[in-house]
């Protein structure tokens, strides 16, 4: 079954916020990366919130049919990478995220406004 990154991007934010993701933030890149439509950024505030976060978000997305095309970063729990292909999940650890700033880096992507 093929679901629109829309679609896709309604099961991430929802598997985020069931497991307490922190300042949850989409990227909307489409006309500025030719590597995904949309970044989502967020936090959590221990090791083991991040695996929580993260294992959600594969779980949820599984059961619509979407597979993970890659997952780094799991074991250490600092920076969780989700490859959704049209989405890329970036679960961070609360200190890491303040060091990396990736929002500053695509400063450029407009933030979609969440409900």
């Amino acid at each position: 079954m093929s679901h629109n990154p829309e679609q896709v991007l309604s099961v991430v934010l929802q598997a985020l916020e069931s497991k307490k993701g922190q300042e949850i933030v989409v990227l909307n890149l489409r006309g500025i990366s030719i590597l995904t439509d949309y970044f989502v950024i967020c936090h959590g505030n221990s090791t083991t919130q991040v695996q929580a976060l993260a294992s959600e978000v594969d779980k949820k997305t599984g059961e619509i049919g979407v597979r993970v095309k890659r997952m780094e970063g799991y074991d250490a729990a600092r920076w969780v990478l989700i490859d959704l292909g049209d989405i890329v999940v970036h679960v961070f650890h609360r200190e890491d995220r303040e060091y990396y700033r990736i929002e500053r880096l695509w400063s450029d992507a407009q933030v979609v406004e969440l409900a």
